[in-house]
């Protein structure tokens, strides 16, 4: 995405997939789960992966059916405006299966923006869906390495500094520094577009380390600093959106596009972001869907669970009728 936005003669075309665009604020989010929980399992606001188990039930509960099939699988997470007051504790209850005040306002911290202390977003919330997974990452009651490693010795040159006081004074110094310029949240894609070159940006809709809602302001982001509709951004860049996929692969989801070597789904353009790419550059036959291919037990000589194909935002995908692993059953539509 720095290619994209500074150097748009570097490259003809670019794919990018789960884009740590946005990088500072990007860095102060993911600390900022540790100033939210606490230490594991010392801090009463803390909560234990056994309850985000319990979560990520109740956040199908609640928005599984927006895609018209109950089958574990968020189709648009950013759609999904979890509300996690049904799990808290009863008084005198036993809270080892429900959510404690403490606790639960963890959550309803963990599903917010990130602000700063002027009310300005400093990152989306984590999209659910990816709670469990990401219960082992960055809600681990652990400080993140990656921040930890970028304010002391980036943004403060200090290894003494405690990730443990990040604050709303740590997250405005960190992007007015932008070090390098690796913020790289440009909405100007103009380069890109006055030589006809090409930006496929694709992210997990469970991502557990870098929330896919970020992409989806983005593209936003390029719609209103370009002053383009989306049909006129379709000419140069396409966002889309895989659902149930966690960072970079993996996942419930059909999360095999052709984006690593493990679950190749073949090198047809409809079935590979990287052919689908060249088609675009080389040929003008620009993608309107990714086929992703879910493989049994993700094996591809145990063959193919079922395969969808994924929507260009902002369309999403939704359920028709029919048997539900065949992509024939599903249809983008407007959100």
């Amino acid at each position: 995405m720095k290619s994209a936005q500074d150097f748009p003669d570097d490259f003809d075309g670019i794919v990018a997939g789960a884009p740590a665009f946005a990088f500072n604020n990007l860095t102060s989010w993911s600390g900022h789960f540790y100033t939210l929980t606490g230490p594991a399992n010392s801090s009463s606001a803390f909560v234990p992966q056994s309850k985000w188990v319990q979560i990520h039930a109740d956040v199908l509960k609640q928005c599984d059916k927006l895609d018209n099939l109950e089958d574990g699988i968020l189709e648009a997470p950013l759609l999904c405006q979890y509300d996690p007051s049904g799990l808290a504790c009863a008084e005198g209850s036993n809270t080892t299966t429900c959510l404690t005040p403490e606790q639960l306002e963890t959550v309803k911290g963990v599903y917010s923006p990130l602000l700063n202390d002027a009310g300005d977003l400093v990152y989306p919330r984590l999209q659910p869906g990816a709670e469990v997974i990401a219960a082992g990452a960055i809600i681990n009651g652990q400080p993140f390495p990656y921040t930890t490693d970028w304010f002391r010795y980036a943004i403060y040159n200090d290894p003494s500094w405690d990730p443990a006081t990040l604050s709303s004074e740590d997250y405005d110094y960190a992007a007015k520094l932008n070090l390098f310029g690796i913020e790289s949240f440009k909405g100007d894609l103009s380069g890109m577009k006055d030589r006809g070159a090409k930006v496929l940006h694709w992210h997990g809709g469970a991502d557990f380390v870098i929330s896919s809602d970020n992409s989806a302001r983005y593209y936003e982001h390029v719609t209103s600093t370009m002053g383009l509709s989306s049909e006129e951004l379709d000419e140069f860049y396409r966002y889309f959106l895989v659902s149930g996929t966690g960072h970079c692969g993996g996942g419930e989801g059909a999360h095999a596009i052709g984006q690593g070597v493990g679950e190749v789904n073949g090198y047809e353009t409809s079935h590979n972001v990287l052919m689908a790419l060249v088609d675009w550059v080389e040929n003008g036959n620009a993608p309107e869907t990714l086929i992703g291919t879910k493989f049994v037990n993700d094996t591809v000589a145990l063959g193919v669970e079922f395969e969808r194909a994924h929507c260009k935002f902002p369309k999403v995908n939704q359920y028709k009728g029919g048997n539900p692993d065949v992509i024939e059953s599903w249809e983008c539509v407007d959100a």
